[in-house]
């Protein structure tokens, strides 16, 4: 009896020692998070409280480009620590390492985790792998800077509040013509699908916007990494055009503009929605005159061109942010971060209808797919399709030294 009690107090201490080492090896990351969730942490009351899924690359090669969406969610989860019937949140972080196999486990450790709602994962690769596990969990997901449309396709339960590629093309078209540009011009990769979607849906919809049947009167295609542009940009110039879409990365987009501002070129550029990034405007030339630069946003600072709008929701979200980081302006991804984690709780509060039960994903996944939903966010109002593909304010911006400014905003009756 004694010899059974002492192996027992040894393999006891064993145990433990084995989890302080575990738990001393993954401290300071997101993963010792879901470790102390697990294993440590006393359980709580799910009636009590609500989990909202944080899925993103919170280490590795895309945690820098994915931390301003993270941002956004942390900062609206400080300000909205509760739902509306005063229950808490919890944000339960799935860290999948910018990694795709990471991302598979990360992504059912998540579900185990009960979720209400996931928010995420930049990069589009990571929620495509996602998108199969939430379908059959019935756990409705939200990214936000996600652009490629298989993501949602065929799935009820992923939802995005930014425009697939194609449509940023056609709101680019949809400027033109309110410029009242009959002319325009496409410098695109060779071999990159996503460009030529992007260029196939603005060429098609400046024509059915114009009524001209050749809209483009400039069409080159280069190889991706090249460094003179000056024989593709001599061409430009000789064809008159004075509005040129550069559907291409943003390492050759930016080579593009620098060259054309060396040789005076009078051209405007348009960009899809990564010319907003700060990697964008940190590659510009100094001296690039505003005039020549137009790209699609979801989120302005100013929320307008040249008539105020008053947006309660995007100003509470800038006196936020700026009591948070101080004077400097909030990218684009931190507010479609701060209004997924908003709409989350609202679609959660409107599916649960003051129930002391927490709401069904395939509840919320119906509230957000209703034909009178709408949130009004700090980016705007945010209505979905059936494909749960939005339908919202959009904007076409430029850069005026260090912040975005919008040149011409595209309500949701305009499209």
């Amino acid at each position: 009896m004694k010899r059974n009690h002492f192996r027992s107090i040894i393999y006891t201490g064993v145990l433990v020692a084995m989890l302080a080492v575990l738990a001393l090896s993954l401290s300071g990351c997101t993963t010792y998070d879901n470790f102390r969730q697990a294993f440590i942490d006393d359980p709580e009351d799910v009636t009590d409280t609500i989990n909202i899924g944080v899925y993103e690359p919170l280490a590795g090669a895309d945690k820098d480009a994915a931390e301003p969406e993270v941002c956004g969610i942390e900062l609206a989860h400080k300000m909205f620590p509760e739902a509306a019937d005063g229950r808490k949140v919890n944000l339960i972080y799935a860290d999948n390492n910018s990694n795709i196999n990471a991302a598979e486990t990360a992504i059912s450790t998540l579900l185990t985790k009960n979720p209400s709602v996931i928010l995420g994962s930049y990069g589009n690769l990571y929620s495509l792998l996602a998108g199969e596990y939430i379908k059959e969990a019935e756990v409705p997901a939200i990214t936000m800077t996600n652009t490629n449309p298989l993501i949602t396709r065929n799935n009820s339960y992923y939802f995005r509040i930014c425009y697939i590629d194609a449509t940023q093309g056609k709101l680019l078209a949809n400027y033109l013509n309110h410029e009242k540009v009959k002319k325009a011009g496409v410098l695109l990769p060779e071999k990159d699908d996503a460009a030529l979607a992007l260029a196939t849906a603005f060429t098609n919809a400046l024509r059915d916007l114009t009524d001209e049947d050749d809209p483009i009167g400039y069409y080159e295609k280069y190889t991706t990494g090249e460094m003179d542009f000056t024989g593709y940009l001599n061409t430009l110039k000789e064809s008159g055009v004075k509005y040129v879409f550069l559907p291409g990365e943003v390492p050759d987009a930016l080579n593009i503009i620098t060259q054309s501002e060396k040789m005076g070129l009078d051209v405007t550029f348009l960009g899809d929605m990564t010319w907003g990034s700060e990697d964008f405007r940190k590659g510009l030339s100094v001296g690039i005159n505003p005039e020549r630069l137009a790209f699609v946003q979801f989120f302005a600072t100013d929320g307008n061109d040249k008539k105020p709008v008053v947006n309660q929701a995007r100003e509470d979200f800038l006196e936020a942010y700026r009591n948070e980081y101080g004077d400097e302006e909030p990218e684009e991804a931190v507010a479609l971060g701060y209004d997924a984690y908003r709409m989350a709780l609202d679609a959660i509060a409107k599916a649960t209808q003051d129930s002391p039960q927490l709401a069904s994903g395939q509840q919320i996944r119906d509230v957000l797919l209703g034909d009178d939903y709408q949130f009004e966010g700090a980016s705007g109002i945010i209505r979905f399709n059936k494909n749960g593909d939005p339908k919202k304010t959009a904007y076409i911006s430029t850069w005026e030294g260090n912040a975005v400014k919008a040149i011409y905003t595209i309500e949701t009756n305009q499209q």
